[in-house]
């Protein structure tokens, strides 16, 4: 009977020991965990956004450079009272704009500033295709009609085999895939907790295998196909994201702060919404897009890439938003307006023929709220005309 208990007790103590062994190596993982169940609480959502390295694994992005590029001081423009309101109504936390790449607005709001590293969500993919137009011109792609499982092969057998990067920049995959972010159950946000959690959203997009249509048949904003795209650039490269993002872009941007990405526990940069920068870097990087790819004299992106990337040649719906390749047309846009669009209210908009830039983080927890979109392109598009 004494051995028995001995054998008990020793057991018992073996299972204690385990478990205080896995909370202290889940710790962090639940803490991130946590941290992205507050993420977006009206308590914490502005600072949150400032400082999503304590919710998720994060990569810095080096700027390369000791002295940032200029933006000049231009003639300040007073904002009108429309967008004053625009600015409340829409939790805006910053607001920078450029005219003819001089600064006439560069404004902070609900405590945050110039400094603030903000998470840019979906604008995060307008950067990704950039990446990707430099490497296709470098010929690093052979052609955006290939099929993804060609740089991909453990997509072969996923939903995913048959598609051609053509489908993934433009949103036209077919895969489905639920992208309701204020459902705990969809997709999205169960790719967000891989996130959190530290494990591969390569295994997680390899595992998904149904479709609602054949590719390239139509329009249906799913963002594991930026996901993709970045699975491809790798492929394709054998580098990371971070490591090309930051050659390629970053650091010829010559930008004030050292942007960041998160990642999975593997690595793997979250692409298509990962990226934080401060609102003047993004200002810079939409006027290096407005330049037609140029910045201080030198031609970052391919001009052509610029022009083809951001018509609205996805398979949108008569009357609808347009899309390019991971940019967004709006209806009523001429040639060379066009815009990167985040949820929570992040933009980077784009007046080519104005020479005009706007960008603007935002901490708006209503921004599926029906005219939502509508006020932000309103206000986009005063502010634009205003500097006429």
């Amino acid at each position: 009977m004494k051995t028995v208990l001995k054998w008990v007790l020793r057991i018992v103590l073996a299972l204690a020991l385990a478990a205080i062994v896995v909370g202290v190596w889940k710790r962090e993982a639940l803490t991130r965990l946590m941290a992205v169940n507050s993420l977006f609480s009206q308590e914490n959502i502005v600072t949150n956004f400032s400082h999503m390295d304590r919710a998720f694994l994060t990569v810095p992005l080096a700027r390369a450079v000791d002295d940032p590029a200029p933006l000049d001081q231009g003639a300040s423009l007073a904002l009108s009272p429309s967008i004053e309101q625009w600015i409340t109504d829409r939790s805006v936390t910053s607001l920078v704009v450029l005219k003819d790449g001089q600064r006439v607005v560069d404004n902070y709001f609900l405590g945050t500033k110039p400094e603030d590293l903000r998470i840019n969500w979906s604008v995060s993919k307008s950067y990704l295709s950039v990446l990707f137009g430099i490497l296709f011109d470098e010929g690093a792609i052979a052609s955006i009609d290939d099929q993804v499982t060609k740089y991909v092969p453990m997509l072969a057998g996923s939903a995913y085999d048959g598609a051609t990067i053509r489908n993934v920049l433009q949103m036209s995959s077919g895969v489905t895939f639920d992208e309701d972010y204020l459902k705990f159950s969809s997709d999205i946000n169960k790719m967000g907790r891989v996130l959190a959690l530290g494990r591969s959203m390569d295994a997680f997009t390899a595992d998904l295998t149904e479709r609602d249509a054949p590719a390239g048949d139509h329009w249906q904003y799913v963002s594991i196909d930026t996901h993709v795209i970045g699975m491809v650039i790798r492929g394709a490269t054998g580098r990371n994201i971070a490591e090309l993002m930051t050659e390629k872009v970053i650091g010829p941007l010559g930008l004030e702060a050292d942007p960041s990405f998160l990642t999975d526990g593997y690595g793997v940069e979250f692409v298509l919404g990962g990226l934080n920068t401060t609102t003047r870097d993004n200002a810079r990087f939409g006027q290096m897009i407005a330049n037609g790819g140029i910045w201080e004299g030198q031609q970052i992106v391919p001009e052509a890439w610029i022009t083809e990337s951001t018509r609205p040649s996805a398979k949108t719906a008569e009357g609808e938003i347009g899309y390019g390749y991971q940019w967004w047309v709006p209806v009523g846009s001429t040639a060379g307006q066009f815009m990167a669009r985040g949820i929570y209210g992040q933009y980077i908009y784009i007046d080519q023929p104005r020479n005009v830039v706007i960008a603007s983080h935002a901490a708006d927890r209503k921004f599926r709220e029906a005219g939502a979109f509508d006020q932000n392109l309103a206000a986009f598009r005063e502010i634009a005309e205003s500097l006429d």
